[in-house]
């Protein structure tokens, strides 16, 4: 219960930064909005994902803890793959990071708000959640969001498919909601603030870019919530001390991250190649991620038995 009152606090204080977001979008050119939005993903986003290789050491049991060198070489034969992927069958490899991160986001939205983690609902339930943030973002910038996939993958498509994809993970994410309803702590009370929620992404994506959009969900409602629990899992607390080892340890992992995507935008500078470029990139750590997190949950709850 703790957990989800001091999520909820999160919640309150995100709901304040997406709606001073909004404000930003009014006095700021969309050339300095863009880059504001990269500079908060290539932060904050690319961070919370910075110490995967800590947390696997962390689920790792003592007796069986493997070599650092181990871990690192397979996260990052992980994330190499990834990207191979998106260079020979793009097409495959996007289609991948949508179900991925539609998963991920789902799940870090609401596995502390259901009392179990193991059943195939559950984990449907979590995929059309993420699907339908990511359809309702994709619905409100469609243009862009076609111009962004054609350049990864070379296949154009109508906005319409955009349409029926948001429809069907509503009408999807509303029957497994419904299935859900006796395993969701504090149903009633929890429906009325996540409609709230939708209501706000629904405001921010419409009135915001492409970029700006994903900008304040992926940081706001998903990368600040995640270095929450991510700290709680690895420190057994959250406190200055802990945020402070956690930034630390972090810390090489998103310098080289950062380094790299550097390199590769001053190679392609044109704007739709660095689309291509942040997404290909985000998507390409975010498979071993979620993976990890989706790991951590399950270690968390068979803890909490």
């Amino acid at each position: 219960m703790n957990m989800i009152n001091n999520m909820d606090k999160i919640y309150n204080i995100s709901i304040v930064l997406s709606l001073l977001g909004l404000w930003i979008t009014s006095i700021v050119p969309k050339e300095y909005e863009i880059v504001l939005g990269f500079i908060l993903i290539f932060s904050f986003g690319i961070l919370h994902g910075s110490n995967d290789i800590l947390l696997i050491e962390n689920l790792s049991n003592k007796k069986t803890k493997q070599p650092f060198f181990k871990v690192f070489a397979l996260y990052l034969i992980t994330v190499l793959s990834a990207v191979i992927l998106f260079y020979y069958l793009p097409a495959v490899a996007f289609l991948l990071f949508i179900v991925f991160s539609a998963f991920h986001f789902g799940e870090q939205h609401w596995e502390h708000k259901i009392t179990i983690n193991n059943s195939l609902i559950i984990k449907f339930f979590y995929l059309f959640y993420g699907l339908f943030i990511l359809f309702l973002l994709f619905f409100y910038n469609a243009q862009k969001v076609i111009e962004v996939i054609y350049s990864i993958t070379s296949y154009s498509f109508a906005e319409e498919i955009i349409i029926y994809g948001l429809i069907a993970s509503t009408l999807l994410l509303i029957v497994f909601a419904i299935k859900l309803r006796n395993l969701i702590i504090n149903f009633k009370s929890v429906f009325f603030k996540e409609l709230f929620y939708l209501i706000v992404f629904a405001i921010v994506f419409k009135a915001s870019t492409l970029i700006w959009g994903f900008t304040i969900y992926f940081i706001l409602w998903h990368s600040i919530p995640s270095l929450y629990e991510q700290i709680n899992f690895i420190y057994g607390n959250y406190n200055k001390t802990s945020v402070i080892s956690y930034f630390k340890r972090a810390f090489p992992y998103w310098i080289i991250s950062l380094i790299g995507i550097v390199i590769v935008i001053s190679i392609f500078k044109e704007e739709k190649l660095i689309y291509a470029i942040l997404f290909s990139f985000i998507a390409a750590i975010t498979f071993p991620h979620a993976l990890v997190i989706n790991k951590m949950f399950k270690n968390q709850k068979t803890q909490s038995k």
